[in-house]
């Protein structure tokens, strides 16, 4: 008899919104209340338990605050590193919790002969076997050549990758795969990365612990775990972690000087009080611009309506835009050869700084930043080329 908890991508600390960020945390505790009533015998977290490798210090003394709650019942919990909180040199958070007895890091392995050897973990009966999860999906040639070091009981394996069969269930979406039948036998996989709920054979995706962006909401409406438990006639049994409802507002526009009056009207008609309300914009526009839409005051009618926190996307509301015809010869000379034509069109001194603005939003966010400093640089960078 086995019974544990299987909790993937909980992302402490990803939301920029601090009510976004506090709803995710509540999920995380849930889940963890939920294990500690069902009396599991072990909790597992397969990867990105921090959306970072080096999380706010906040963030770090509630974490602590939940997982010394689980030692104190006596459960024991199990992790892997995933592909927001792995780091090259192993130096993560993750080690500290380790360290202070909160939990142990099951990715233990070493090459040899070309191949990649996992050593369990064991506890009581189960055999517990681990491999961090990478960036941009360096984790799955690895796979390709892992082996199980054998041991006797239940054999747990733990990963942070995608399954080929997730990605044929999601439409062959153009993004590297280990095939299931390829990794070496397990009577339970343990498996994050891929923010889905999905079960194949004993391959287990039990979900975000709360969804990490606008399309999640809309998708999954919230966040889930799995218990699996050896003696009931459903072994993996997913269980959603409802914090907050959903209210969905969809509104195709094309004057953005109405919008505003539009989305007010809809609210409206709509119960809104305690949700998280996701208002979708969409459409083009046929002589107005995004600006003329007052979020503000949207924003407001959401309050006065009791909703717990607004969220806008407006990535399908598009603008007509005046064509630029370019005759380039070769394809890396585009970018200054738009820049060339429309500051001819549209003569300014700030189009002297066009390039190096383009240069300052092109940056990349640098391992182990968190996405709040990432923001911080850019926008520093641009205010020094604006001189403001």
């Amino acid at each position: 008899m086995v019974k544990f908890a299987h909790l993937s991508d909980v992302h402490l600390g990803g939301w920029k919104f601090r009510e976004m960020q506090e709803l995710n945390f509540q999920s995380f505790q849930k889940a963890l209340q939920i294990s500690i009533d069902e009396k599991v015998d072990f909790i597992l977290i397969a990867g990105d338990l921090f959306d970072t490798a080096y999380p706010p210090i906040e963030i770090l003394k509630e974490t602590f605050a939940e997982f010394k709650k689980i030692k104190e019942s006596n459960i024991p919990c199990f992790i892997i590193s995933g592909s927001h909180d792995y780091s090259v040199s192993g130096k993560t958070f993750l080690e500290v919790l380790e360290k202070s007895g909160f939990c142990k890091n099951v990715a233990d392995f070493f090459e040899e002969g070309g191949k990649i050897k996992l050593r369990p973990t064991m506890f009581n009966r189960v055999a517990l076997y681990g491999y961090p999860g990478k960036k941009s999906g360096l984790d799955v040639g690895d796979l390709r050549r892992v082996e199980l070091i054998p041991s006797d009981g239940f054999k747990i394996f733990m990963l942070h990758t995608t399954i080929g069969k997730v990605v044929e269930n999601l439409g062959n979406l153009p993004i590297e795969t280990i095939d299931a039948d390829s990794l070496p036998y397990a009577d339970y996989y343990a498996l994050g990365h891929i923010h889905v709920r999905f079960k194949y054979k004993n391959f287990v995706y039990p979900g975000p612990v709360f969804p990490n962006n606008f399309a999640e909401l809309e998708n999954l409406n919230c966040g889930s775990f799995c218990i699996f438990d050896s003696e009931k006639e459903e072994m993996a049994k997913i269980i959603e972690l409802k914090i907050k409802e959903i209210e969905s507002i969809k509104i195709e526009i094309t004057d953005a000087r109405l919008a505003t009056e539009q989305v007010i009207s809809e609210m409206e008609k709509r119960d809104l009080n305690g949700k998280i309300v996701l208002l979708r914009l969409s459409g083009e526009l046929d002589d107005s611009k995004n600006s003329e839409i007052k979020f503000p005051q949207i924003d407001d009618f959401a309050k006065q309506k009791g909703a717990y926190f607004l969220l806008k996307n407006i990535h399908d509301l598009k603008t007509k835009e005046a064509e630029i015809d370019l005759e380039i010869e070769k394809s890396g000379g585009i970018e200054e050869e738009t820049i060339k034509i429309y500051s001819e069109k549209n003569p300014s001194d700030l189009n002297k700084i066009i390039p190096s603005l383009i240069s300052s939003l092109s940056m990349e966010k640098q391992e182990g930043e968190t996405t709040e400093t990432f923001s911080s640089r850019v926008f520093d960078e641009s205010r020094k080329i604006l001189n403001f």
